[in-house]
């Protein structure tokens, strides 16, 4: 009996081969590489918007030290340094300041964080993404980068969840097969997992436990794709007519648009073949729209304590002074804004939300608005594009001298600015300890009125006026048992 010669090829081969070539195919494609980050510490190496020349160091032992100092002296005096000062016009609309000028706005966001993009979230970047929008840069901003992270976050928590989901379902089949065959123990150390993760629910096994990753998520993702692809191929081919099977999604039109036939020598001709084509238009070229906008505290902290920034009335274009600036702003703290004629009290809204800033600013934090998180202020250690705000600050006058309680209706009048609720705190510091800031509580001490306050219409000595506020801070932290046993 002659023997067979032809050469057959093992199953076990053939799924091998076939695994290997469907792995080749699936791998994924390789990411295109990130822009390269901004040199952070470059661009944001000055605090504040001031030119600060520092001395060179004296060594007592070092005569020749001396020398330099003397020099660096002699070099400031002779020639000294220009300080730039930077426009504004204030809005009595918005009751705040509006800075238009290019080289101000980078300046003040760049050297301090001061103000926000009226059409950004915090950095003046509309004029980047619009270009980058209509293809004419290359670089991407800081929004599009998170909401880059934030949709690579959400892919991998769909991902996990689906692949989480076939885990139990396919856990449940092994578990009913298990009692089908009357198995009374499963051997959960014999479950060995599949290729991408998942359980193979032919032999029992249950989902693997390791960690998820966005690449494996993506992987996972791009095997779906491609499976679902192959089974469309197979019911179009299954299905030479091209008819979708019952079930499958169909359009239906009206029976106007049923009747109507189109021939197919009919066309639309949006010009004049007579006349000539017009040729492609030039966009017209991009302007910014956006400018910075400073909150009355910012500008009267450039314009008071630094002397960087000069405040123009919106209407008649004059230079406010500081002395003019005060009782503007504190014109403006109340809603709707208060008649000229009335002076503001030491305990005005702005004096009280000013002296905090100017506090904070002083001992050099980065000081933001925190109404997105129902505070009045964060406080940065460097600046938001470092790291997050460590501090949320609550400001709340404080009435401790004899004055506010000599009469019963200033002792009602300072009841109801100082007084918050319990469910207000505890409102506060949950929404602060779910975004992991520490809360600090300020207390102004509000001083009487005296000749040196803004009641009595004497604001040339700011100076003197600002320095009758005290501030007590106090950080409200969780009490853990674990870590407060002492």
């Amino acid at each position: 009996m002659a023997n067979d010669s032809t050469s057959t090829t093992s199953p076990s081969a053939a799924v091998s081969v076939s695994s290997q070539s469907e792995s080749k195919q699936s791998a994924p494609r390789p990411r295109a590489p990130r822009a390269p980050r901004p040199n952070f510490k470059q661009i944001y190496r000055f605090p504040l918007p001031i030119n600060v020349h520092p001395l060179p160091p004296l060594i007592p032992h070092n005569p020749l030290s001396i020398v330099s100092v003397l020099l660096s002296y002699l070099t400031y005096f002779i020639a000294p340094p220009h300080q730039e000062v930077y426009p504004a016009y204030f809005d009595a609309d918005t009751s705040s300041v509006h800075v238009t000028d290019k080289k101000a706005i980078r300046a003040l966001w760049e050297m301090g964080f001061f103000g926000k993009g009226t059409l950004s979230r915090s950095e003046p970047s509309w004029l980047g993404r619009e270009k980058k929008r209509r293809g004419l840069l290359g670089t991407v901003a800081s929004e599009d980068m998170t909401r880059q992270r934030r949709s690579e976050r959400r892919e991998l928590k769909l991902e996990r969840a689906r692949m989480e989901r076939v885990a139990v379902e396919e856990r449940l089949k092994a578990e009913a097969a298990a009692r089908d065959a009357a198995d009374v123990s499963v051997d959960h150390n014999t479950l060995s997992p599949s290729a991408d993760g998942l359980t193979n629910g032919t032999d029992g096994t249950a989902p693997n436990t390791e960690k998820f990753s966005l690449r494996k998520a993506r992987e996972a993702r791009y095997l779906e794709s491609r499976r679902l692809a192959a089974q469309d191929g197979e019911e179009r081919g299954a299905d030479p007519a091209g008819k979708r099977p019952v079930g499958g999604k169909t359009v239906r039109f009206s029976p106007v648009v049923q009747a109507k036939e189109i021939a197919p020598d009919s066309a639309v001709h949006l010009l004049d073949p007579i006349g000539d084509e017009p040729g492609p238009q030039e966009p017209p070229p991009l302007q910014d729209e956006e400018h910075l906008q400073l909150s009355n505290e910012e500008a009267f902290f450039l314009a008071y304590g630094l002397g960087t920034l000069d405040v123009y009335d919106g209407k008649r274009k004059t230079l406010l002074p500081a002395s003019s600036l005060l009782p503007l702003f504190c014109q403006h703290s109340h809603f709707p804004p208060q008649d000229p004629s009335v002076d503001p009290k030491p305990d005005d809204p702005f004096l009280v939300s000013y002296a905090v800033y100017h506090h904070f600013r002083s001992l050099g934090w980065v000081v933001r608005s925190g109404v997105k998180f129902g505070v009045d202020y964060l406080l940065y250690n460097r600046g938001p594009v470092f790291s997050h705000a460590e501090f949320a600050v609550v400001v709340i006058p404080s009435y401790d001298h004899p004055y506010w309680s000599e009469t019963e209706a200033r002792r009602a009048q300072c009841d109801r600015n100082q007084s918050r609720s319990w469910w207000w705190l505890h409102c506060v510091n949950r929404v602060q300890a779910q975004v992991k800031k520490s809360l600090v509580i300020c207390y102004v001490e509000v001083p009487p009125p005296g000749p040196c306050s803004a009641e009595e219409g004497s604001t040339s000595d700011i100076g003197d006026l600002l320095s009758r506020y005290s501030i007590r801070e106090m950080v409200m932290r969780r009490w853990v048992p674990n870590r407060t046993r002492d």
